[in-house]
């Protein structure tokens, strides 16, 4: 049996002549992030450059509001396909502000939360009657606070204005 030995190199190589690494790392660093679009952006508005046809949402917390929003604000009977989405609450804007209406608008607003986005937890509930004396319009002002532990999100507050003829 022949004994073969792993001693010897084949080829040495140096690192000066690898090229400069500092070229390299600057070149990694301006390398363009690109952002993936998560959900579109309401109210729909023309989408520029990436976004496409319409603007998209790029940061989770924007769109979880932006949800948030939007099921709050749908009636039952509104979504094709889902007869139970939303909080249902339009009907109950004149009367918002009375112990028995708020109850029946938390009430609606966190059976939709539970049954479409169960990762958001409510935490206050508070209305405002907003009317200006020129405005024809009757304002009702919600502002609910809820977190959203997934993503270490804390306090996040959103803001609706409900408006009805008056």
């Amino acid at each position: 049996m022949k004994k073969v030995s792993y001693s010897q190199s084949v080829k040495k190589y140096s690192f000066k002549s690898s090229g400069e690494l500092e070229n390299l790392v600057q070149k990694v660093e301006e390398q363009k992030v690109v952002t993936v679009p998560i959900g579109i952006k309401t109210p729909l508005e023309s989408g520029i450059g990436a976004d496409g046809l319409f603007k998209m949402h790029t940061d989770m917390t924007a769109q979880i509001n932006d949800n948030l929003r939007n099921l709050i604000l749908t009636n039952h009977g509104e979504r094709l396909g889902h007869y139970d989405f939303g909080a249902n609450i339009q009907a109950l804007t004149f009367e918002l502000g009375t112990d028995e209406i708020d109850g029946k608008a938390l009430k609606g607003i966190g059976n939709a939360i539970k049954k479409y986005m169960p990762f958001v937890q409510p935490i206050t509930f508070e209305t405002v009657k907003k009317k200006n004396a020129n405005d024809t319009l009757a304002r009702v002002g919600i502002k609910m606070t809820y977190n959203v532990p997934q993503l270490k999100l804390k306090e996040q507050v959103l803001m609706i204005t409900l408006f009805s003829a008056g």
